[in-house]
């Protein structure tokens, strides 16, 4: 039966990773696959367990409970992502990231260069690296208008998008995965993550500014760009990303998990979108919004309209799917043959950022969950946040910055692997060596 297992699993995974392939959005296989294998167990009635984390063993449980057990993990993740995509939909509605664009004054592609970097770096680690990518293209599009020039840009941002996601614990999927099963801590996380995360930056940045597409000015008119939709898009900016970052100090003092921390942020910031939105100076001309709209379904039910409900169901079968495997006790004896096989752990985790390049990095951080058992704050566990969040650079399919950044500006796969993964690979080593010597000859000292 376990046979079984894992052939829909890695049939369920080709058909992921196959996506664009295939023309079939991911949540379809991953659904699929979770369903299957769950029914596979109960119907064959295999046995079920549960790790013991201090005992490093299997414990023997009911396939309900188990179930129940994981579909709340699962739950922590989603809830806590629909809090967080609704807060910077609602800075959307009210055009607050158009307040980034005033950073902008200088025609200096070097300059610009580094700008862009610095609020990629910066705005992943609030936002996470998918929103930022967003934003920074959608501005990009109007301060640039030579393609190719674009392009590059474009490489560079998903490079320091992903960088700057892996320090923070609400900056990428995975690292938020981390922090909600208590395997790292806010504090720990980014004492240990983010000087890595620096050099994984600006390493590649340093070296790109020299290149010939960034020297010279710019040709285009940078007063081009427009004006916020609404007055209150500054405050709302502020407010939502001032939200986002008190969860992690809500966390630390209540001890409760995340998503209720977020859960308060949303409320507030949603309360404050409301009464801005029914101010006749709100917004002048939201896409589909006029004066005479019904005050109570808008901006909060708006925004809840636009989230990416299918990355929250692919979410919820990936992670359910990767629980079945973990489940069966078949995670836990694969990190047992793969500590055997390469005792140095730094090389399997480096090995499982080159690996998220190809492959979705949820999964793999979900299954890192079951196959090691290292306590709260191991080093293992923040090495493992790096090199998932950064190392989805090398490829522009490994990252879900990358993907979205290929959706906008139609960048083709070769081009980037021609031109930025070998830069990605740079910046991903020197942060990894960075780690190791942080953590043996500094914090450990």
């Amino acid at each position: 039966m376990e046979t079984i297992i894992i052939i829909v699993f890695l049939a369920g995974y080709l058909a992921i990773t196959l996506e664009h392939n295939l023309k079939i959005d991911k949540l379809i296989p991953a659904l699929a696959m979770m369903a299957i294998l769950w029914a596979i167990i109960a119907l064959t009635h295999m046995d079920v367990f549960e790790v013991n984390t201090q005992l490093r063993e299997l414990e023997p449980t009911h396939l309900d409970e188990i179930l129940l057990h994981h579909l709340g993990k699962t739950a922590e993740i989603l809830v806590f992502l629909l809090g967080a995509m609704t807060i910077v939909e609602i800075i959307d509605y009210f055009d607050g990231f158009a307040t980034i664009k005033g950073f902008i004054r200088t025609k200096s592609k070097r300059k610009l260069l580094w700008l862009f970097s610095i609020l990629a770096f910066i705005l992943s680690a609030i936002i996470d690296n998918l929103t930022a990518t967003i934003v920074l293209i959608t501005i990009l599009q109007k301060v640039i208008k030579d393609r190719e020039t674009r392009l590059w840009f474009a490489g560079m941002i998903i490079i320091t998008a992903n960088a700057g996601g892996a320090w923070s614990p609400i900056g990428d999927v995975t690292t938020t995965m981390l922090w909600i099963a208590n395997k790292v801590s806010a504090l720990q996380l980014v004492e240990h993550v983010l000087l890595p995360s620096i050099v994984c930056m600006v390493v590649p940045v340093l070296i790109a500014s020299r290149f010939k597409a960034f020297s010279g000015n710019l040709e285009s008119d940078m007063n081009t760009l427009e004006e916020p939709k609404s007055r209150y898009g500054a405050t709302m900016l502020y407010l939502g990303l001032s939200a986002i970052v008190f969860v992690p100090f809500f966390k630390t003092v209540t001890h409760l998990p995340p998503y209720v921390g977020m859960m308060l942020s949303l409320a507030v910031v949603a309360t404050f979108a409301e009464i801005y939105s029914n101010s006749k100076f709100s917004i002048s001309n939201v896409e589909g919004e006029g004066d005479d709209t019904t005050g109570h379904h808008s901006p909060v039910h708006h925004s809840l309209s636009k989230i990416e409900l299918p990355s929250i169901l692919f979410f919820l079968g990936i992670l359910l799917a990767v629980a079945a495997l973990e489940s069966l006790g078949m995670l836990f004896h694969y990190a047992e043959s793969l500590n055997e096989a390469i005792p140095n752990t730094d090389i399997v985790v480096m090995l499982f950022g080159i690996g998220s390049a190809v492959i979705d990095n949820v999964p793999l951080v979900a299954a890192s969950l079951g196959m090691f058992s290292e306590p709260m704050d191991n080093p293992l566990w923040h090495f493992i946040a790096y090199s998932a969040g950064t190392g989805g650079s090398m490829l522009i399919i490994g990252s879900a910055a990358g993907v979205v950044a290929m959706g906008m500006e139609k960048i083709d796969f070769f081009w980037y692997l021609k031109k930025i993964a070998w830069l990605a690979l740079v910046g991903f080593v020197s942060g990894a060596v960075t780690f190791i010597l942080l953590r043996d000859f500094v914090l450990n000292a």
